[in-house]
């Protein structure tokens, strides 16, 4: 027996599971170019719409929402019409990342084409594959009959960019009705119960412009910038014996990105400005505002040594976050993933953020992240995804799913909407 494949403790869904569908509907959302691009009149609009049409023909009631021009989420709500029960959530993002290069690829980026075994493109691990085997797993379990409770599914705008999406789902009534989600990122078979939180600064740094033969004249914000770069590193080592090593997620990291000023064409002059740019990925327990705060201060005394005066705004600050083990959205997850595949699941931490810290920032919603394709392979040329997996992972949904619902329906309290992250 193939893993994923149904065998002697089959469920009823798992017959009526298109797999042939779930890997065309994955192969026609590659094929989309929905590039999040500055600038672009539309990202999302053609998968929107796609999903859109899926949606109707298979009679679920859904909306579609404009989170920005050209931007729409597709969120849908489907009763089980097996009596009072929690609401489960699945959510994925229909936007990519750019291709770059096409020639650095050995297929086309767009393609969908499909080499021993697997399916070559932009968006196939990251993450159209997790929302074919989301939509087409819910499917399945719908057609076997009834069940307690509801399922959403959201099909959200915008998760590269600022998670437009996730914020207007968050903010939404809906969201208060939701019980758990489960967000179908690749993680290669991780159940991912954490997630690394990420803040993103820039420092501008104003110094005094002047010769290049005479820089006693000037301030010069090129060499603070090169200090400010050494202190981050002193930063980062304090933090990790701060706040510790993760047994999932691991430590502080705080990564200079961008380091700017002066012009190439102007090398005698040093420049009056500069910009230093900083990636910084935190660990459950992390506090943000104590470790911005002590960014800020080894910059301004870095800074100072050249004279040069440095401003430091929060361009975002996302959480990490964490649900326990126990929690019965995991519990769930787990034994859906073991019946399928035999053996437990390893627990994982997702490197980045997905749209589940916003959700749960945003909406107290405990998350977890689940989904087909490999944890490292997202934004990488060659992207692809191991096409069995699409049916794998929709018969875990499925099982999930069922299990969350009819366990909690069982419970003698409903389930409380943001339990325990």
């Amino acid at each position: 027996m193939h893993p994923g494949q149904p065998g002697p403790g089959a469920q009823p869904w798992d017959s009526l599971l298109d797999t042939e569908a779930a890997v065309a509907l994955t192969r026609d959302l590659v094929r989309l170019r929905t590039v999040n691009a500055e600038g672009a009149e539309a990202v999302e609009r053609p998968a929107a719409e796609l999903v859109s049409e899926l949606f109707t023909r298979f009679g679920w009631e859904h909306t579609v929402t404009e989170v920005a021009p050209g931007r729409p989420s597709v969120v849908a709500v489907l009763d089980g019409g097996g009596g009072p029960g929690p609401t489960l959530m699945f959510e994925g993002h229909t936007d990519v990342v750019t291709e770059g290069d096409p020639r650095d690829w050995s297929v086309d980026p767009y393609g969908a084409e499909i080499h021993d075994g697997r399916m070559y493109g932009r968006g196939t691990a990251d993450m159209k594959s997790g929302l074919a085997a989301m939509i087409h797993g819910v499917r399945a379990l719908q057609l076997a009959g009834p069940f307690p409770g509801r399922i959403v599914l959201g099909v959200l705008a915008d998760e590269e960019g600022m998670m437009l999406g996730a914020k207007a789902f968050a903010a939404s009534p809906l969201a208060a009705e939701v019980d758990g989600v489960v967000v179908c990122e690749p993680e290669g078979y991780e159940v991912c119960t954490s997630a690394r939180g990420g803040i993103r600064l820039r420092l501008d740094l104003t110094g005094v412009m002047a010769h290049g033969a005479m820089p006693q004249e000037g301030r010069n914000p090129v060499a603070a910038g090169a200090r400010i770069v050494e202190r981050l590193a002193e930063v980062q080592q304090w933090a990790v014996a701060r706040y510790g090593t993760h047994p999932h997620a691991g430590s502080v990291t705080v990564t200079p990105t961008v380091l700017l000023g002066g012009d190439p064409d102007q090398l005698n002059v040093i420049p009056a400005h500069g910009v230093v740019g900083v990636d910084v990925r935190t660990v459950p327990g992390t506090d943000h505002a104590e470790l911005i705060a002590r960014i800020r201060e080894s910059a301004r005394e870095a800074a100072a040594e050249s004279g040069v005066d440095v401003v430091q705004t929060v361009v975002d600050d996302r959480p990490a976050i964490e649900i326990a083990e126990d929690h019965p959205l995991v519990t769930g997850l787990v034994a859906a993933h073991t019946r399928v595949h035999g053996a437990p699941p390893a627990f994982g931490a997702v490197p980045g953020t997905t749209d589940g810290t916003v959700l749960t920032r945003d909406a107290g919603l405990p998350t977890v992240v689940y989904g087909p394709g490999g944890k490292w392979i997202a934004h990488q040329k060659d992207e692809y995804v191991e096409v069995r997996e699409i049916g794998e992972y929709a018969r875990v949904y499925a099982a999930a799913a069922h299990h969350f619902l009819t366990s909690a329906a069982a419970r003698p309290a409903a389930t409380t909407p943001g339990g325990t992250v």
